[in-house]
């Protein structure tokens, strides 16, 4: 009997059939079933029945690997499941995204699906050439974080002085009701494709996207400057996109499996939300610190009382040709 369609894919995708059930793809792993359950789950997978045949070979293999590193000492069982929360957190988002774009393929070529076996070949290899891509993006963003590392060693990966950044889009929710799916999806991917690059430039990082707001850090406060900015100036060349409003914070900030925490994300958040449609507002510490600089031009404000923070002390970020404007 020829395998279905939708059966072929999913071995594909999943590396092989359903054979197992997680009672007996813990006993292969040899790993206690109660850890490899809590690690299924951490990863943001709904929990299975004892009699559900939904594991593969590559699951037994995963648990094996996750075993051999806590062997060799390198993770606990804490450790493991904060990395498989970030991956399961972040590898979700990637996954929809990239069914979304082949669902837009088969919109466009209803034809493709008419041959099965053509299909089921175009997805044979589909799916190796992501998996590269993917590996390449992990390896490349690994090689930028040990060098960031590597360079500052006296400093703590968790904990580190740090420019932390918000940049948000004005008007954002009445966009969204006078706005078409696809006109509304258009402002997002341009939104999006201009805060990689600027803050990439920079080399900051995008620490999440929050559909219309995005949350980055930069190692130096001229860095951060730049990239709030940069990203205020193209928001306002750009007819297709709302202004932008940014707020930066300079001090400590506890770096935990990709997010960020501490006081200083919570002065950025708040400098954001009292900030004007194009300005970028910055905390004391990060006004002291760009004070010098002869590229930039401060503006201090009065002080003002926020939700966590009494007498917070904003100023305005210019570019020093902007101080006449």
């Amino acid at each position: 009997m020829n395998e279905s369609l939708p059966a072929r894919v999913e071995r594909v995708l999943l590396g092989g059939r359903r054979k197992y059930t997680r009672v007996q793809v813990a006993e292969k792993a040899g790993m206690p079933l109660e850890r490899a359950t809590e690690l299924w789950r951490s990863l943001g997978f709904a929990s299975v029945g004892d009699d559900e045949v939904v594991f593969t070979e590559a699951d037994v293999e995963a648990l094996r690997l996750v075993k051999e590193l806590t062997e060799l000492g390198l993770y606990d069982a804490g450790a493991q499941n904060s990395i498989a929360r970030v991956l399961g957190q972040h590898i979700s988002r990637i996954a929809e995204m990239e069914v979304r774009v082949l669902q837009e393929l088969i919109a466009a070529q209803p034809d493709l699906l008419a041959d099965e076996r053509g299909f089921a070949q175009f997805i044979d290899q589909l799916i190796p050439d992501l998996e590269r891509l993917h590996a390449f993006t992990w390896r490349r963003q690994l090689t930028a974080y040990a060098g960031r590392a590597l360079a500052a060693p006296e400093e703590s990966l968790d904990s580190a002085q740090e420019v932390v950044g918000f940049a948000d889009m004005v008007g954002y929710t009445s966009l969204t009701r006078r706005s078409s799916e696809a006109e509304l999806s258009h402002v997002l991917e341009q939104f999006e494709t201009m805060v990689t690059k600027a803050i990439g430039e920079q080399h900051g990082r995008v620490v999440k996207m929050l559909g219309d707001e995005v949350l980055f850090v930069a190692d130096t406060p001229q860095a951060g400057a730049e990239i709030a900015l940069t990203l205020v100036e193209l928001a306002e060349a750009d007819p297709d996109l709302p202004s932008l409003r940014a707020g930066m914070a300079y001090g400590r900030v506890l770096s935990r499996f990709g997010d960020v925490y501490g006081s200083t994300v919570n002065i950025a958040s708040r400098l954001t939300s009292i900030c004007n449609p194009g300005a970028v507002l910055v905390d004391a510490e990060l006004a002291a610190a760009l004070q010098d600089d002869p590229a930039y031009t401060i503006r201090h404000r009065r002080p003002v009382s926020v939700r966590g923070f009494h007498r917070l002390k904003p100023s305005v970020l210019r570019r020093a040709t902007s101080a006449s404007k």
